[in-house]
């Protein structure tokens, strides 16, 4: 369910459920008319940056113009430090380290990762067995790629569980594509500002061995 967590003059961070589109489409009518509704408000917003419809976790809307801008530099600068959590499948070639290669995009409309590195994409990684065969990974990409955490798991051995496109196998056993965009590092006005909400949908995030794992995430910006 959407919900807000934090409400600032300049922006909202809001919990993005999964499936949910940031976009409008012909069955969903967006991100921005639904946090509309939920805080009884039609003042604009304005989205500054996305997660696929298949991932749930923190988004942030900007309040006003101005802060619509200054996110989008941050963003394009790579000054907004994010980190994700996923459950994969498989036994992955490394358990933990950096993912590292240029992305192609595939007949199909995939994408894969290449040994070249003219202009790549970077992932950084740790990860922890839960239950036989899944592992919860916490991920802190350092570069903004499309479809670049799927890719990048995948390209492991360990594709991320209920990943329709990367995954299909393992797809329709799952009850959600387990791909969760987990904290928020940036400052603004100066000041260090940290958001991090844990996943609240699917079976084997809520499921206690997960969780007694997912403790020792609390403050991923201290992991890397």
């Amino acid at each position: 369910m959407l919900e807000i967590i934090s409400e600032h003059p300049d922006f909202y961070v809001i919990y993005k459920p999964v499936n949910i589109s940031v976009h409008q489409t012909a069955e969903q009518p967006g991100i921005i008319p639904l946090v509309q509704q939920h805080v009884g408000c039609q003042a604009p917003l304005w989205l500054v940056h996305r997660l696929d419809q298949v991932t749930s976790g923190l988004l942030v809307l900007a309040r006003n113009q101005p802060s619509a801008q200054i996110f989008g530099r941050l963003f394009s600068d790579q000054q907004i430090t994010k980190y994700y959590l996923a459950i994969t499948t498989g036994r992955p070639k490394k358990k933990q380290g950096k993912i590292i290669g240029d992305m192609t995009k595939t007949r199909n409309g995939n994408w894969k990762l290449l040994h070249t590195k003219h202009n790549p994409a970077i992932t950084e990684f740790v990860s922890t067995g839960f239950l036989p065969g899944k592992r919860l990974c916490l991920i802190h990409p350092l570069t903004g790629k499309t479809h670049q955490i799927r890719v990048a798991l995948k390209s492991l051995g360990a594709p991320i569980l209920g990943d329709p496109r990367y995954s299909p196998k393992n797809h329709e056993s799952a009850d959600r594509c387990y791909l969760h965009a987990y904290a928020l590092q940036f400052n603004w006005q100066e000041k260090r500002l940290s958001y991090s909400c844990p996943p609240k949908e699917g079976h084997w995030f809520l499921a206690q061995t997960c969780q007694d794992k997912l403790a020792c995430y609390d403050a991923p910006w201290n992991l890397f």
